[in-house]
């Protein structure tokens, strides 16, 4: 089958054009609490918006295939300018605002970026910084019209909608548009990585329209869906759901301040939403928090609903055989406790695609057991995104299912898991040597371990190159061990520490609400935090909590010692990536010396 009907800017157009002359104003973005006229983007607006970024872009000189930088924080005008300029045949390059300058001007020189789209203040002195340090840069668009711009060659993306222009740069757009082809660059993403400099992925429409289309065979959307996009649209997962969305002719509501995400659920009510496990394990343990300090009786509605709707969901999966009497209780729990729950979460979630790391399989069976599907999926940049997924009839806890139809994976040396298929990345931008050595005999190589089951579902062991080894001999999984930590609603953060050493350690950054409910709770009055760290009380309330949290792992895997930390681990510190990947290296350089006290040194 031919993949050309699923080029992404002819599927836009088309939802524009269908969308945009229907009765009613159909909306197409949504900028959660942001004023007009970016609170609501009607597909008519955004087929017009996204046409004038195109012609934009073409008098400002960009020829096919240039690069364009986008530098802002998830709103309506990201998607504008990302879909404007693939409909001018130029190259999108997400940079994140979280990025250090360095890391910044390394990417948009490599990618030789002649416009940079920027959002805030903070962003457009950052894109002014960049563009002292590369001469590549000849134009800034900024996003928000507060901002004061310091050159001419700086406009606001606001002035660009009412701009009008030459007709001859209307029949550029138009030629442009009819020569498209699946072969284009569409994107540039440079991996974060966790060392070393970024590499640009090279992403093409053939790739895109490949997801696309695996997609539609796979999840229940339907048009009119509203989706909310809350990670950062500079990253795969995001950014392609996001397009999927549109594609198929739904609603993106997109939120800038991540704080406002409980907020922003019960009031956008979303069908779906792109989630990682540190969210669901957020979830999770909050409730589990409140259970526990809840009454007896209360305690014990909880615990039968939970092993009601885990029956249910056997039930559901084909896996056990149901009842009238199963149905009733089901019915029950429903109306007293999982209804309750979903509204947390909006109140009419159809699925949430989960990615970025192994989800615990008791949080993943938690959810499930409330009636709200989780589908764990597998996949990186380098495949743009989805390779694998869980589907509504076919959830293993702790699997990140079966590959997509045109997708193909296999185990290779040391369990590495191996990718083929039609939305793997065409190679790295600039280096063929690192290309190379990225692929096996045509085989993507991931650095993921893993193992498959009979059914074909993958499971994730660890990263190969994180994995540690004790001076013992043993092998740690720091996944695993911080997966099941993390489960804890006191702790907000962890990172294991094992490698050439005798025992496992761990750095905990504490979840100071509930830490100082609970110490208060206990009589404990301390001056500051870091005094609140030392208590001899919760001390032994975080050891007491350890032996609970990890009585599923193998003795050598269990945390022996650990240090309680005052400052959590942020990507402005560069301790974490912005998918919330450890940067160990960082952590075990800046912790050292508590480190080295763990061990007695």
């Amino acid at each position: 089958m031919s993949l050309d009907q699923y080029h992404v800017v002819q599927l836009l157009q088309q939802q524009g054009q269908s969308l945009g002359q229907s009765l009613g104003q159909n909306i197409a973005l949504e900028g959660f609490d942001m004023p007009a006229p970016w609170h609501t983007v009607s597909w008519s607006a955004f087929n017009t918006i996204t046409d004038s970024v195109a012609q934009l872009l073409i008098e400002f000189g960009l020829q096919v295939q240039d690069k364009v930088v986008i530098l802002a924080q998830n709103c309506p005008q990201w998607t504008c300018a990302d879909i404007g300029a693939l409909k001018a045949r130029n190259v999108v390059v997400p940079v994140y605002p979280t990025s250090t300058i360095d890391q910044a001007v390394f990417i948009v020189n490599d990618a030789q970026a002649k416009l940079i789209f920027a959002g805030n203040q903070q962003q457009y002195d950052m894109a002014c910084t960049i563009a002292a340090q590369a001469d590549c840069v000849e134009h800034i668009v900024v996003f928000d019209a507060n901002v004061t711009l310091n050159a001419d060659n700086h406009v606001y993306f606001d002035q660009v909608l009412a701009a009008q222009f030459n007709p001859l740069i209307n029949a550029e757009l138009n030629t442009r548009l009819s020569n498209s082809n699946l072969d284009d660059l569409l994107t540039l993403i440079y991996t974060s990585g966790t060392t070393g400099n970024p590499k640009g992925v090279m992403l093409d429409y053939r790739n895109f329209a490949s997801m696309i289309n695996q997609h539609d065979s796979k999840l229940p959307f339907t048009a009119g869906d509203v989706s909310l996009a809350f990670l950062p649209l500079s990253h795969v997962f995001e950014r392609g759901w996001s397009m999927y969305v549109l594609c198929r002719g739904g609603h993106n509501v997109y939120l800038n301040d991540t704080n406002r995400i409980k907020e922003a659920l019960v009031a956008v009510k979303p069908h779906t939403l792109c989630v990682v496990p540190r969210f669901l394990e957020k979830i999770y343990s909050a409730v589990h928090d409140k259970v526990g300090r809840a009454s007896k009786p209360r305690q014990a509605l909880f615990a039968w609903a939970m092993r009601v709707g885990k029956r249910q969901f056997d039930v559901s999966q084909g896996r056990a055989a149901g009842s009238l009497w199963l149905s009733a209780q089901w019915q029950l729990a429903n109306k007293l406790v999982y209804s309750k729950l979903q509204q947390v979460l909006g109140g009419r979630l159809k699925f949430m695609p989960v990615g970025g790391a192994a989800l615990d399989v008791n949080v993943g069976s938690f959810f499930h057991s409330i009636d709200v599907p989780v589908l764990c999926g597998y996949g990186m940049t380098e495949t743009s995104a989805t390779v694998t997924c869980n589907t509504l009839d076919n959830r293993v806890s702790g699997s990140n299912g079966k590959p997509l139809d045109a997708m193909q994976i296999k185990l290779g040396k040391d369990d590495e898991i191996l990718v083929r298929g039609d939305t793997v990345m065409r190679g790295y931008y600039n280096r063929p040597q690192d290309t190379a050595e990225a692929f096996d005999d045509g085989w993507l190589k991931t650095g993921d371990a893993g193992r498959i089951d009979e059914q074909g579902n993958l499971y994730i062991t660890d990263r190969i190159k994180e994995l540690m080894k004790t001076s013992n001999g043993k092998y740690i999984a720091p996944q695993r061990v911080e997966g099941k930590v993390a489960c804890c609603p006191f702790i907000e953060q962890v990172a294991i520490v094992a490698d050439a050493r005798n025992y496992v350690s761990a750095l905990i950054v504490p979840a100071f609400e509930a830490l100082n409910t609970w110490a208060k709770a206990q009589g404990i009055h301390v001056e500051n935090p870091i005094e609140l760290l030392r208590h001899s009380q919760v001390v032994a309330h975080f050891e007491q909590r350890l032996i609970e949290l990890q009585h599923e792992l193998a003795g050598f895997e269990k945390i022996k010692k650990f240090t309680l930390l005052h400052e959590a681990f942020s990507m402005e510190s560069g301790l974490i990536t912005p998918t919330l990947k450890l940067r160990r290296k960082m952590i075990y350089s800046k912790y050292h010396s508590e480190i080295n006290a763990m061990y007695g040194q």
